[in-house]
């Protein structure tokens, strides 16, 4: 895991972060106030997005990247080799970040389908600096989809 200034990151990083960022607009957040916008992208190239979907009934609620794994998956691209994720600056706090374990673990599962890691790329929308990341060290004991017999 490490952290670089955005201007050190690839261009088609950068694509994918401006992506995410475009679909934390559509992000449905009335209880937090913190939008998330994901992007990933697929062995063939796709770049699909996802926001996150908050509910009164809390547990209801769906992360930003997960939703762009549902919709991936839901249009037939099960096969992800990036995914970005971007939030906004909170409370003065400029710090890409982190994902839930639920996101950890269904990212460990595309991984599985996928059949390699997962790069992760984290920042806020200031792009001062980013986070790149893997699922591999983001989740060092995942739960193995072998375990449930898949």
């Amino acid at each position: 895991m490490k952290t670089v200034k955005a201007s050190m990151l690839k261009r088609w990083q950068v694509r994918l972060l401006d992506a995410a960022e475009s679909a934390m607009k559509t992000a449905y957040c009335p209880y937090s106030c913190f939008p998330v916008g994901a992007a990933l992208l697929t062995s063939g190239g796709k770049i699909i997005t996802g926001s996150n979907v908050e509910n009164a009934a809390f547990g209801s609620t769906i992360c930003a990247e997960r939703a762009a794994l549902v919709r991936a998956n839901a249009m037939g691209n099960r096969r992800v080799k990036a995914m970005a994720v971007v939030t906004g600056v909170v409370a003065g706090r400029d710090v890409p970040a982190a994902p839930c374990g639920s996101c950890r673990q269904m990212r460990y599962e595309f991984r599985h389908i996928s059949g390699g890691d997962i790069q992760l790329i984290v920042a806020t929308t200031s792009r001062k600096k980013a986070l790149l990341t893997s699922v591999d060290e983001l989740l060092p004991l995942p739960f193995d989809p072998d375990f449930a017999g898949g």
